[in-house]
């Protein structure tokens, strides 16, 4: 333990800080007394940013998943390349294609400012953005536990080897997804993310040419923007025919096989399984799927978190102190 007992009575502004972000664990009220300003102004420059870009909202959702499944929900995702490190934002999953670190900096430095010093880690911005993102859309407000620190390290290979790819079957998307404490009913509820946002062609190509679970007029309609060769492979098209609203049209896609990725399209074949009767639930079923989606969000979010002494809280998002 530091030379802070764990009770913040009689503790000055600064002694605060230190005490939660080395006494406490993950809470809804980290940041009540070291910054109480900080989830509005998070609030704040994600709707400022949505609304520039409807999309990015969907984006800042991805960035907290790609952050939890590689090595816990630690930032470590945000961290640029130098000439000495590799970090994660060229791996395969994300090259080209993970997206909101501009977004996530001017929380950092607007929190910065507004908590007179540096107070929030940039692994609760991700964590907080994702839950605004999805409730602007329509979707639950679920409560985020806070008190996240930084990595001050990032994982190539693991990016590569631990996020799953569109080409899953359902079977290596379970095994990922147990390797994180995560079950069959969060795989379902969370693929549910989809229901906003885009992928492009090069993502869904596969699936249009090679599958055979698929509704014809819906696969004639999207090889006409995606076809097997050309500069079109950077056009995009929407996860679900909603992509600014989160409801239960991605599930409702998935009865029809409208799935627009091969991985999507995995958790209902019509074949009576588990996962057939939860896309099933979720598509007649709004409640269920958002408090569903908010619990396992909130799973989700305590993977392997760092707290106590452990990492930093980093000043730029973008690199170690």
């Amino acid at each position: 333990m530091s030379r802070f007992q764990c009770s913040p009575l009689c503790l000055t502004a600064a002694a605060i800080i230190a005490f939660t972000h080395t006494c406490a664990q993950l809470t809804p009220d980290f940041y009540e007394q070291a910054c109480p300003d900080a989830l509005p102004t998070i609030r704040g420059v994600v709707e400022q940013a949505i609304q520039q870009e409807p999309r990015m909202g969907a984006s800042l959702l991805r960035l907290h998943f790609h952050d939890c499944f590689v090595n816990g929900c630690d930032g470590s995702n945000l961290l640029d390349d130098t000439p000495t490190f590799t970090g994660e934002k060229t791996a395969g999953p994300n090259l080209n294609s993970l997206r909101g670190f501009d977004v996530v900096d001017q929380i950092k430095s607007e929190l910065n400012s507004v908590c007179n010093g540096n107070v929030v880690s940039c692994a609760d911005i991700v964590a907080v953005a994702a839950r605004d993102s999805v409730n602007i859309f329509g979707g639950p407000a679920y409560q985020v536990l806070l008190g996240r620190r930084d990595a001050t390290t990032a994982s190539f290979n693991d990016a590569n080897n631990d996020i799953p790819p569109p080409s899953s079957n359902l079977q290596a998307l379970l095994s990922n997804f147990q390797n994180h404490g995560l079950n069959l009913q969060d795989l379902v509820v969370l693929s549910g993310g989809h229901t906003i946002g885009v992928a492009r062609c090069a993502i869904y190509l596969p699936r249009i040419t090679s599958d055979t679970n698929i509704d014809s007029d819906f696969r004639a309609s999207l090889q006409k923007g995606c076809p097997n060769a050309g500069a079109q492979n950077n056009n995009t098209s929407p996860l679900d025919s909603t992509t600014t609203l989160f409801d239960t049209v991605y599930f409702k896609d998935l009865l029809q096989f409208k799935g627009l990725l091969h991985s999507d399209q995995e958790l209902f074949k019509n074949d009576g399984s588990e996962t057939d009767g939860l896309v099933t639930l979720y598509s007649n079923n709004p409640e269920a799927f958002w408090a569903d989606f908010g619990a396992s969000m909130i799973k989700m979010g305590n993977l392997k978190p760092l707290t106590g002494q452990n990492g930093q809280i980093r000043q730029n998002c973008r690199r170690v102190n």
